[in-house]
């Protein structure tokens, strides 16, 4: 299920595509959903997703700068993480959204805290799924992804790391599904977006966060401990943990279904 897909000039050289999924019925007042996914992904990552929340909820899902349908960046492009945030803010100018539901995947989820910390009065309620609070020891392992990526290509790249991203639940169909998805991306997007990796930090952020949030991880989660996420995720006033047995850290992909149920459910008792 693929929705309409707008193009949104958020600055002179950078179109933001976004995909609009609704089937709502017009007096229906709910928050739409805004879907932010991960690093070398589009907004096709939360394909599966749709479904749970597109008969009640507006779906928006945009490609990230240099993403999927979204304007490639240069290698020497000056990714800024909360230049990301502006331009999700400036998407929902655009489309005229006041006040929605955040939900974001590993880098995608920091980028959803830190636009609830930064926009209290944008937000209705966060779901961070396999979400990291910083990214800083990535400062040794992103500068051999770059390199392996110029020397070899993007889909070598994915390819070897794709075991330690999503685990071993998933057949071969649906890893070589996601592959040829993040191999989309453009070399040189990587390039530029792989240097501002290692600045993520959002650990200041996170305590600001007033809007509801439920974090989501798995038992064996590759980026994190249940210990080390619950002791984040315990900083923020109205939040709850989920964690979801298995050994992928991207567990937005690797078990859809029940990721998406938790958070509807959860969206369900905020609304209410």
């Amino acid at each position: 299920m693929t929705g309409p897909i707008s193009k949104i000039r958020v600055d002179d050289g950078c179109e933001i595509a976004v995909r609009i999924d609704d089937y709502v019925l017009p007096w229906d007042q709910r928050p739409p959903v805004v879907m932010l996914h991960g690093l070398a992904e589009s907004g096709e990552a939360f394909r599966r997703w749709v479904p749970y929340f597109a008969t009640h909820h507006r779906v928006i899902r945009p490609d990230l700068r240099g993403y999927g349908l979204s304007t490639p960046m240069p290698a020497d492009h000056p990714y800024r993480f909360d230049g990301l945030g502006d331009d999700i803010v400036r998407v929902l100018d655009a489309l005229q959204l006041e006040r929605v539901f955040l939900v974001g995947g590993k880098i995608g989820g920091a980028l959803a805290m830190h636009l609830a910390a930064a926009h209290p009065d944008r937000v209705a309620g966060l779901a961070a799924v396999a979400a990291p609070i910083s990214l800083r020891s990535f400062s040794e392992r992103a500068p051999g992804w770059r390199q392996q990526i110029r020397e070899q290509g993007v889909n070598a790249w994915v390819r070897e790391t794709t075991a330690w991203r999503l685990g071993s639940s998933l057949p071969p169909a649906a890893i070589d599904w996601w592959v040829d998805l993040m191999s989309k991306t453009s070399a040189s997007t990587l390039e530029a977006f792989l240097q501002m990796v290692p600045t993520v930090d959002v650990t200041d952020e996170v305590p600001r966060i007033q809007c509801p949030t439920v974090v989501i991880t798995t038992s064996g989660s590759g980026l994190a401990t249940v210990d080390a996420v619950k002791a984040w995720q315990q900083t923020i006033p109205d939040s709850k943990l989920e964690v979801i047995p298995g050994d992928s850290y991207h567990v937005a992909a690797t078990h859809p279904d029940a990721c998406a149920g938790i958070v509807r459910r959860f969206f369900d008792e905020v609304t209410a």
